[in-house]
């Protein structure tokens, strides 16, 4: 019988660090498989559709929800973002470790799935500092920066529901701290 496929969510405020940890780990693990979400907003400059996101348009998106083909799905930002229920289903049938990068209300469905993954949630050192990052990064204006720090505030109140929650204060720490409990987690599975 083949082994199954352990599944990690890792989740964080938008400016936490999330995807650059994420890069970080990718090149450390080698045999780890990426899951490529779903949006339906614009790619950023560097983005590439199929590699960061799935670009697709609203209509589409809501098509995939009512033909129940996304294992998580939530509505951030005035976005759509979505996980398909059949590519992670065929990796973990594969025995493939597989690591999702979602949204604080993507991993509670996750959570709730029955496939009992790992789960991660990235701190920022601070709100103040969390907003700095926001407006260095140069994609949002001023209001959408407001709306997703009051978006961060509701998702560090619910950082208990995860099994790990670590502090993006020095990135070369965090990073160390992710991978060895990808390491730990890793062994136990």
């Amino acid at each position: 019988m083949a082994k199954k496929g352990r599944l990690f969510v890792i989740s964080a405020p938008s400016g936490a660090g999330k995807t650059t940890l994420i890069k970080k780990l990718l090149k450390k693990f080698a045999g780890v498989s990426y899951s490529v979400s779903h949006t339906t907003r614009p790619p950023r400059p560097e983005e590439t559709h199929g590699k960061d996101y799935f670009f697709i348009n609203a209509s589409e998106f809501e098509d995939m929800i009512d033909a129940d083909l996304w294992l998580e799905w939530a509505r951030v930002h005035g976005h759509y973002y979505g996980t398909s229920r059949t590519f992670v289903a065929e990796q973990l049938k594969k025995g493939r470790t597989l690591l999702l990068d979602i949204d604080v209300q993507g991993a509670a469905q996750i959570m709730a799935s029955g496939l009992d993954p790992v789960s991660v949630f990235i701190m920022p050192p601070s709100l103040e500092e969390l907003g700095r990052r926001l407006k260095n990064r140069g994609t949002d204006d001023p209001r959408a920066i407001a709306r997703r720090l009051e978006n961060a505030k509701e998702e560090i109140r619910q950082k208990h529901m995860f099994q790990y929650v670590l502090v993006n204060d020095d990135l070369e720490t965090a990073s160390a701290q992710l991978c060895h409990i990808f390491e730990k987690e890793m062994e136990t599975s």
